[in-house]
């Protein structure tokens, strides 16, 4: 008799248990909206604000201020600003107390491609973004790209070339000339340097932050308008 009665306890205290969590759920569930907040991960108002955001959310799931949570479909939505040209990824998520946050990553644009009188973005990831009308990125300027193979290079390049300090802050220009070979446009002293082929890329650079650490210790910079990095072993300058 006295298993039995430990048994029925234990089924009540489970029932309630269940009840109590079904009923703070449904509670839970019946709250509306009360905001909605949005945070970038990689900048503010870059590539796209927070307006625009907002503009997005009201287009997926019309005024969600005052919807009850039930109603707010969170995949729905992610998949929806995801779509947007300007952003990577999206996390969307309600708070407790009633609030929609949506966390945004933007794409990182590392190069602006000029083809024809127009432009457009090279991510990190190897695609085309189109330019923002929010923000400018400072990023080399790419021309004569002419396949989604030099495309591809391009995008090969600049990312070795971005994972070196003193390179990042130098390049400011790449172009792929008639015989596929890559020029490049500097910052400080404002030397083309001919890099030549997609070979030896951080063999050449080395080579390059040598030689610029020679001319600007003896001050000689300025006598160069070319740099050349295509012969092997050595790095062969042109005068003004």
């Amino acid at each position: 008799m006295q298993k039995y009665k430990v048994y029925i306890k234990a089924v009540l205290f489970i029932l309630m248990v269940i009840g109590l969590f079904g009923f703070a759920n449904n509670r839970n569930n019946s709250r509306k909206i009360k905001d909605v907040q949005t945070t970038f991960i990689n900048g503010d108002n870059l590539f796209i604000s927070s307006e625009t955001v907002d503009k997005l959310l009201t287009q997926i799931s019309g005024n969600i201020k005052n919807k009850s949570k039930e109603n707010i479909a969170l995949a729905v939505i992610e998949n929806g600003i995801e779509k947007n040209e300007m952003i990577e990824n999206a996390e969307v998520y309600l708070t407790v107390d009633g609030i929609l946050k949506t966390k945004v990553l933007q794409r990182k644009p590392i190069a602006r491609i000029l083809v024809n009188g127009s432009s457009y973005y090279l991510d990190d990831k190897g695609k085309k973004m189109p330019l923002s009308k929010n923000y400018s990125a400072r990023v080399p300027i790419v021309t004569g790209v002419q396949s989604d193979v030099e495309l591809k290079q391009i995008h090969q390049f600049i990312k070795e070339v971005l994972s070196d300090e003193f390179m990042e802050k130098q390049i400011i220009g790449i172009r792929i000339n008639s015989d596929k070979e890559f020029v490049l446009k500097t910052r400080m002293g404002n030397q083309i340097i001919e890099f030549g082929k997609l070979e030896e890329v951080s063999v050449k650079i080395k080579k390059l932050e040598a030689f610029y650490q020679k001319v600007v210790k003896d001050n000689s910079l300025k006598k160069y308008s070319k740099i050349s990095l295509k012969y092997s072993k050595q790095v062969v300058c042109k005068k003004r």
